[in-house]
Formats: structure tokens, C-alpha cells, sequence
């Protein structure tokens, strides 16, 4: 069956500020052509202000870099239309790290995480027709020293890390070097940027669970939040959203949306349900029959099925928003069981016991919005044809980009994901700096944990906490 979609379309609508920008160091005039996503040190090389920082001993002539204060600026239109949406928001994917943004010459946030999205309402600060965009770039060296000095109850302890106060600061901890990898602290704008807006409510969360207990099929439960920000919603209270944190949820019932979701294999619709919106939330349950598993790589296929989840007004049939999602129907288990020896420690998928084969994952670029997805794809067939079905994910680099992931489902590798600390003390004892990595820790799980690659998140590398 093909499952028939709503006529009408109102979803997001966004502008990509992706592409060319301008970057200068903080007290000169003088810019240099910029490309966004990258960093300083791609776009600096792009310019040929710096030399290789790879060759020789370019790594040690380049520290400057990482002590400066760097500012990418840009200029873009706006059409009139995107200010009437009910909700517009600035967008940003990945800044690295300690940035201050802002809008029109006046200031609209400051952001201190590398690993976290964050969205900040500009409704009311853009203008139709042209508007410019400023973003500075603290130094986290300096940022790290001070942080260091002020607060003597932690100390970085160095074995790896060669920055003093690089605990407190959220990026990725190799950056700041390490036994295998140079010291070449970035930053910049390392992922997607833009303006997104649109009308009443958007999706806000989708979690698939599985229940392989049912018999002939596996059982799909498609949990969804919803984001209220209209009172077109019927019922619906408006919602607020501070800068950079989670939005409110209507506690109303909100009669007039439902969410669509269908499962298709293949290009081919294969399940499909409509339910409506209770409180902001919702919850499709499907089943699979006749189901092809996805296993690790010498076990089995990697059937992959694909999810799409629509948010539709009920009455109007129109489509508010869209999220898709690909999966694998597997179970996928850590086995710890009391034995003659202490206590097992093997994987199982959909219940045949496997023996773990493969090696830890760096990032595989010191610069890594420079990697492409071919470049993850040479170096994971590479594993899967050494016959490795795991990768570790190390805590000492970054989360990865989609692209991994979506080729490690494809080529049935798991993945053991560390949360990124490592081999360092962290300030625990400090309310704002646990707030942040909560929301870091949200953002990453909501975003992979549907991958089927994914086998264990594991805290941190070589600590206790």
C-alpha cells in the first residue's frame, strides 16, 4: 500500500546561512573569505594565511590561532512572509564553542558548548530585506586559564589534556592535545546554521520503541512531543522558549492536531497510523508482520526500515511539520550475568550471543566539518572488511556526524558511544556547568538512539564519576 499525503503543505520554512561568510581576527580590520560549516583553521589555510598545519612542525608555529578571539560575519535577506510565521528562530547546529552572537548590531545570545544545538527567538530582531549576523569566538585557552585560577577546588591534572582549566570547557577534549593527535584548538561554526519558522506547533520529539515479544511481527511505539506555539491550536496555550532551552509543553489538549506516522520498507508504505494530540503528545502503536532483522556485520542482513512522522491540523488536512527517521528492527543487549568467574560481559543480537570485534574511533579529521560522507564511508568499509562489527565511539573526541552512524547501520557496525569526558576530573560540584552537559546529553541521545548500530552508551573514557 502507498500511504496518500495531505494537498495543502505549510511546514518550516528556513534559510540556510550556510556558504560564505567573512572571518577576521578580533582588532583588525582586514577579513578573509570564509566557508561555513569549517572552522578557523580550514578557512585560514583557505586563504593562505597559514601554511599545512599537518606538515612539520606547523602545529607549534600555529598556537596563536587558539589564543586569539576570531569573527565570523555575514549578510542576509529575509523575505516579508517568514516574519509573519508565529514562531522564527536562529538555528545552530554546532558552534565550537565559546561564542557570542549577535543580530543587527544588538546582542542576542552567548552559547558555551560545542556538542548542543541552540535556538534563539528573532522574530522580533529581524527586519524584512537585508539583515548581518556577527559571531565572536572567545579563546578557550584563555577562557580555561581563567576558569582555573578562579576556582582552586579543581585542577586539570594533565596527563593528557595540556590545557589547564580545558575541564571546564565544552569541546572536544583531543583539541587541546593528545598522545596521538596535535594540539590545534579551533573554533568557528562547525555545523548547519539558519533561520527556521513556522506556525502553531512543530515537532519537538520522536522515540521508537520495539517489542519483539509479539508473535509473527515486531511491535512499534512512535512517541512524539509536540511544541504548542500558537493558540490556532485548538485548546492549545502558547508556549515560550528562552534561548537555548527546552520548550514549554501545553498542558491544554489540543484537539486540533494529530500525528501521522507510517513505516515503509523499500520505498514500499508497509504500516501506517493517525492519532491525535493529547497534551501536547502522542503515541502510535504499529506492528511489523513478517519482519526482516538487521545484525551486526557477519551475522545477518541490515534491513533498514525508514519512519516518517507528520504533525497535520486535523481539520485542514495541511502538513505543520516532518520528521524522518531510518531504523533497524533488532535487540540488541549487553549480557552481564554472574558466572564461576564474576560476572559475564558480551553483546547478543535478537538473541545469538556475538563476540565483539573491532577498535576504538578518533575523529578522523582534527577539522571535522571537513570530512565528507565518502570519507566515512573509506574508512568503515575498511573495518567491516577487516571484519570488525564494533567501533567505540572514544570520549575524548566528538559525537559524530550523522553520516557515521547512518553508514554504520548500513554496514552492521555497532557502535559502544562514550559520552565526551576523558581522562580529566570534571566540575561536578557546579550547577550551571551539570545543567549544560544535561542538555548536551539530551540533545546527542535524542538525535542517534534510533540508530540500530548503537549498542551501549557509556559514560566517559578512563574515569569514575
Amino acid at each position: 500500500m502507498r500511504a496518500e499525503r495531505p494537498k495543502e503543505r505549510i511546514l518550516m520554512e528556513s534559510i540556510d546561512l550556510g556558504g560564505k561568510w567573512t572571518l577576521r581576527k578580533k582588532g583588525q580590520a582586514k577579513a578573509v573569505p570564509a566557508q561555513v560549516p569549517g572552522c578557523v583553521h580550514t578557512d585560514l589555510r583557505r586563504a593562505g594565511v597559514i601554511d599545512d598545519p599537518y606538515y612539520r612542525d606547523n602545529e607549534e608555529k600555529l598556537q596563536w590561532i587558539g589564543e586569539a578571539e576570531w569573527i565570523y560575519e555575514r549578510e542576509f535577506d529575509v523575505a516579508p512572509g517568514i516574519l509573519d510565521r508565529d514562531r522564527v528562530l536562529l538555528r545552530c547546529e554546532g558552534l565550537d564553542t565559546l561564542a557570542t552572537i549577535d543580530l543587527n548590531g544588538r546582542r542576542l545570545a552567548r552559547t558555551d558548548n560545542q556538542f548542543r544545538v541552540w535556538e534563539f527567538d528573532v522574530k522580533d530582531r529581524l527586519r524584512p530585506g537585508k539583515n548581518s549576523i556577527h559571531i565572536e569566538f572567545a579563546s578557550p585557552l584563555a577562557y580555561g586559564r581563567r576558569r582555573s585560577k578562579a576556582d582552586p577546588r579543581l585542577r586539570s591534572k594533565g596527563s593528557e589534556c595540556t590545557l589547564p582549566g580545558g575541564n571546564w570547557v565544552r569541546k572536544s577534549p583531543c583539541n587541546f592535545g593528545w598522545d596521538w593527535g596535535p594540539k590545534l584548538v579551533t573554533c568557528g561554526i562547525w555545523k548547519s546554521i539558519g533561520i527556521v519558522a513556522f506556525d502553531t506547533a512543530r515537532l519537538s520529539d520522536v522515540q521508537i520503541l520495539q517489542d519483539h515479544s509479539k508473535r509473527g511481527g515486531v511491535g512499534l511505539s512512535v512517541g512524539v512531543g509536540v511544541e504548542i506555539v500558537s493558540a490556532g491550536a485548538a485548546g492549545a496555550l502558547r508556549a515560550t522558549r528562552s534561548a537555548g532551552q527546552t520548550p514549554a509543553s501545553a498542558s491544554a489538549s489540543v484537539r486540533g492536531l494529530s500525528v501521522k506516522v507510517c513505516v515503509s520498507f523499500k520505498g514500499r508504505a508497509i504500516a501506517e497510523a493517525t492519532v491525535p494530540l493529547r497534551g501536547g503528545k502522542a503515541r502510535a502503536e504499529l506492528v511489523i508482520a513478517k519482519p526482516r532483522l538487521w545484525w551486526p556485520a557477519g551475522m545477518g542482513e541490515q534491513a533498514l526500515y525508514d519512519v516518517s512522522v507528520v504533525l497535520i491540523e486535523t481539520a485542514s488536512g495541511a502538513e505543520l511539520d516532518l520528521q524522518s527517521k531510518r531504523i533497524g528492527l533488532r535487540t540488541l543487549t549487553l549480557e552481564r550475568h554472574k558466572d564461576q568467574w564474576g560476572e559475564s560481559f558480551y553483546f547478543a543480537a535478537n538473541g545469538a550471543a556475538f563476540f565483539a570485534k573491532g577498535a576504538n574511533w578518533i575523529p578522523a579529521d582534527t577539522f571535522p566539518s571537513s570530512l565528507t560522507r565518502e570519507d566515512y564511508a573509506d574508512l568503515l568499509r575498511s573495518a567491516r572488511d577487516a571484519n570488525m562489527n564494533m567501533l567505540r565511539v572514544w570520549g575524548g573526541g566528538i559525537y559524530e556526524a550523522d553520516a557515521f552512524y547512518d553508514l554504520c547501520d548500513e554496514l552492521g557496525l555497532c557502535v559502544w558511544q562514550d559520552f565526551m569526558f576523558a581522562c580529566d576530573t570534571y566540575p561536578s560540584f557546579d550547577d550551571d556547568w551539570m545543567d549544560n552537559v544535561r542538555r548536551e546529553a539530551e540533545d546527542n541521545v535524542r538525535r542517534l538512539r534510533h540508530h540500530p548500530s548503537i549498542a551501549l552508551w557509556c559514560g566517559n573514557n578512563e574515569l569514575e564519576m
